[in-house]
């Protein structure tokens, strides 16, 4: 029974039938099952768009204005507060990525917790992966992705670690069992199975008691300092606007791509 099965016509069918009234009950629901499963399956990956879908979003839309060529960290900040009213979590989310000692690339979410003329900046541990892979090559790529937007921002740069004070700062504000946490991963290692980990947590929670926990050492931060800048924008038929920043002395210099 396919997809495209008509519902008057299944209804006549067993209006039809005399002998309805004793089809067994496993018949029934084994032929209820395979209309429902008609009726609800759906490919996994959706079809494009139709002609007429990019249409009705050009008559229904009004056409935004260009994106501005002015400070690219005040226009991410805008982006950053539209972002965080519309999507439905952690609208800070950005996808990391580095490079191994092989140079073969590595991409993992982390969530932003700063960010400002000199960079934006993740939390983490620093004998993790990623925190090897950048004391290696201290140069990275980030990706924010806001679908509720259909808006992207794309930076490359340098990497440095924040200050002492500031890693201190932000791991205060950190909840308790976060900062037991931190002490009690061994980040990117393999784990025996999940109770060694509580078993761990546990432990940091009984050396420190009441008082407060401090940063580990292995724990710090990292500043991306953008070299270049990409803000890309849904549009139409394929037709996205791209506005890219390139650092150019102390300013910036801006060029538009095609999509």
């Amino acid at each position: 029974m396919g997809a495209g099965w008509p519902r008057g016509r299944w209804r006549q069918m067993r209006a039809s039938d005399p002998a309805r009234q004793a089809w067994p009950p496993y018949l029934v629901l084994w032929v209820l099952l395979l209309y429902i499963e008609a009726m609800t399956d759906a490919p996994l990956i959706p079809a494009s768009p139709s002609e007429d879908d990019y249409v009705r979003q050009v008559t229904e839309a009004t056409p935004p204005p260009l994106l501005p060529e002015g400070d690219p960290i005040r226009l991410f900040e805008e982006w950053l507060a539209e972002a965080g009213k519309g999507e439905p979590s952690d609208p800070n989310a950005v996808a990391l990525s580095t490079v191994d000692a092989d140079g073969l690339p590595d991409s993992r979410m982390v969530l932003l917790k700063s960010v400002d003329a000199r960079g934006f900046v993740f939390y983490t541990n620093t004998q993790s992966a990623k925190g090897v892979e950048l004391d290696g090559q201290p140069k990275a790529a980030l990706l924010f992705h806001w679908k509720s937007l259909r808006r992207q921002v794309r930076v490359r740069g340098v990497v440095e670690p924040v200050t002492e004070a500031e890693a201190d700062a932000y791991f205060a504000s950190r909840a308790r069992h976060s900062q037991l946490g931190a002490w009690a991963s061994d980040q990117s290692r393999p784990l025996p199975d999940r109770l060694a980990l509580e078993r761990r947590v546990a432990e940091m929670a009984l050396k420190f008691g009441l008082g407060k926990v401090p940063r580990p050492p292995h724990w710090s931060g990292y500043r991306v300092a953008p070299q270049v800048i990409e803000f890309w924008r849904d549009r139409p038929f394929r037709l996205h606007e791209r506005l890219v920043y390139e650092r150019v002395g102390e300013g910036w210099g801006t060029t538009r791509l095609y999509p």
